[in-house]
């Protein structure tokens, strides 16, 4: 069967903010559907739309190019119209085509989606997979008029929408394909399921609470595939990866052990973390941690069912930050009880915890998760309110203690927090002093300078002093140890500010510990032209003869010194 699973656009374009690492990525899940349909003799291609502009004709285009058999989309509730629009001119123009939605955003709305979307055929339920390919199966054997013994698949029988109920959940994961095999990607998951039960989060619901883990050998596989391929980077995106501290101090001497030169982003809890464990990651090329702490204040926590304390939160940060991880903390506002004070509680505790990045949600409600299961039993609110062209539901509409204006200036006084303390948060951070990992905290300390002179915080006004902290960390970097991003940094900063002998000697020693570095050579040469010293210029380019740089320097240097003559 030819089979096309496409990760649909949203309605809205995503802000730099609310496009976080791993929102616009591709699901895991539609790779892990994908290689157990390849796996069984299936064509199989994933598209990622979430991001990208298509018109109808575009759409139209690619999919007379393909001619697929079904076409499944994978949903959220923000690109749910992008799944139902695009099913909807698959069967205008492939009329026998057959659509499926899955995901989180279909799982929780199938039976509107199927009363209100006659060109949606199916909706998958939870875990997916075995679902999927019991279904497609029957169509191929075109035995699809008893469905209802397959778990986890929602219908039409006539006008009346059947639903199978969710699937046994899968007990071994490592029995699953493995999707490194069959395509590439950088976001992937070693456990599915979340323990902990947020009202805001669709996670208890979807996954019942229960967190089941793929071997340290399966993962570690999947990621060494990928490395083969020539992935570098990747996102772990299991709901929580610390879990079981045991288990990842494995997964990191696995990755140790097999050479696997990488680096990581996770997600945690500040309660599910130890400062072995974290130093087992940063080994292992972890580089970011993001915690949830949605709110300083205890009665906001609470209310969200966040079930976390200050003082462990500050632990995390503190643990996280001195093994040479930036900690990133996500915080939500305009939840239920939310007034000034509330988030003062929220500004004094960043002041304490000193995240190094800091993401800022207004609090949104979804199918799925227990603050819309109370709206709908408190109000006279239906599934069918989907049917407006909106991506959520913002908490502060429904509550009346609270204006647009209020919720506005929450989120202001917030992101001025953040921006005015992260200078000092950054020049203040305090590492681990243990040898094996100096090469490490040079590492991290000339990342952030870079953030702050080069990267995401040198474009914000708001953020003091960016420059004098991003020299002092590159500064900090080089105490640790020689770091060749550290010497550039550094470099770029002095001859900026006209230091330009400063800048010289600061090169002289990066090229003595990185002798094979064009762009530390380059921005010599720069110093040495603004010196005089075209000669020795001349020389730096001459290590580099290929390079389109350098022959533009080699061609100023060489003019420069027949001027002289």
């Amino acid at each position: 069967m030819k089979i096309l699973l496409i990760y649909p656009r949203c309605l809205e374009p995503r802000s730099h903010e609310l496009f976080s690492e791993d929102v616009g990525v591709t699901p895991i899940g539609l790779y892990y559907l994908g290689a157990l349909l390849k796996s069984r003799g299936h064509q199989v291609e994933i598209l990622n739309w979430y991001q990208v502009e298509q018109t109808d004709r575009d759409i139209r285009d690619m999919l007379l190019e393909k001619k697929p058999d079904l076409v499944g989309f994978s949903i959220v509730n923000a690109n749910r119209f992008g799944a139902t629009d695009t099913a909807a001119l698959v069967k205008k123009i492939l009329p026998g085509t057959v659509t499926v939605l899955g995901g989180i955003g279909a799982t929780f709305l199938w039976e509107h989606l199927l009363k209100n979307f006659a060109q949606v055929d199916y909706i998958l339920l939870g875990e997916g997979e075995l679902s999927l390919l019991q279904l497609v199966s029957r169509l191929e054997s075109r035995e699809t008029l008893n469905l209802e013994d397959i778990k986890g698949l929602a219908f039409r029988r006539g006008a009346e929408a059947v639903c199978t109920g969710f699937p046994e959940p899968i007990q071994d994961l490592d029995q699953l394909p493995s999707p490194a095999e069959y395509f590439t990607f950088q976001h992937l998951v070693s456990s599915r399921g979340c323990p902990s039960n947020c009202s805001f989060c669709g996670s208890p619901e979807f996954w019942r609470r229960k967190v089941r883990f793929h071997s340290p050998a399966y993962f570690v596989d999947m990621l060494q595939k990928l490395y083969e391929k020539g992935v570098t980077f990747f996102l772990f995106s299991d709901d929580t990866f610390t879990l079981k501290p045991e288990r990842v101090i494995e997964i990191c001497r696995t990755i140790i052990s097999r050479g696997l030169k990488i680096s990581w982003f996770a997600i945690s809890r500040v309660n599910c973390v130890d400062e072995d464990m974290l130093t087992w990651m940063r080994r292992a090329g972890c580089i970011q941690v993001s915690y949830g702490i949605e709110s300083g204040s205890p009665k906001i926590r609470k209310a969200l069912n966040k079930e976390i304390n200050n003082q462990e939160i500050q632990a995390a940060f503190e643990q996280t930050v001195a093994c040479g991880i930036l900690a990133r903390a996500y915080f939500i506002y305009g939840s239920p009880g939310e007034t000034r004070e509330t988030i003062r509680e929220s500004m004094d505790l960043m002041e304490r915890i000193k995240p190094l990045s800091a993401v800022f949600y207004i609090l949104e409600m979804f199918p799925g998760t227990a603050l819309y299961r109370e709206l709908k039993q408190k109000s006279t609110l239906t599934d069918d309110f989907w049917l407006e062209k909106v991506e959520h539901i913002k908490y502060f509409e429904i509550d009346q203690s609270m204006t647009p204006e209020m919720v506005l200036e929450f989120g202001r006084m917030l992101r001025t927090c953040y921006y005015q303390t992260l200078p000092r948060a950054a020049r203040e951070v305090k590492l681990k002093d243990e040898p094996g990992l100096y090469p490490l905290h040079a590492d991290f300390l000339s990342r952030l300078g870079m953030t702050f002179s080069h990267g995401d915080y040198s474009a914000i006004q708001e953020i003091p002093d960016k420059e004098k902290t991003a020299e002092i960390l590159f500064e900090k970097s080089l105490v640790w140890h020689p770091n060749e991003r550290a010497y550039l940094g550094l470099s770029i900063i002095r001859q900026k500010q006209g230091r330009y002998q400063q800048a010289y000697q600061d090169l002289s020693q990066g090229l003595k510990h990185f002798p094979g570095s064009e762009n530390l050579a380059a921005c010599q040469c720069i110093s040495c032209m603004n010196l005089g010293l075209f000669q020795e210029a001349l020389e730096h380019t001459d290590r580099f003869p290929d390079s389109t740089r350098m022959q533009q320097f080699r061609q100023a240097c060489s003019q420069a010194l027949a001027g002289r003559t």
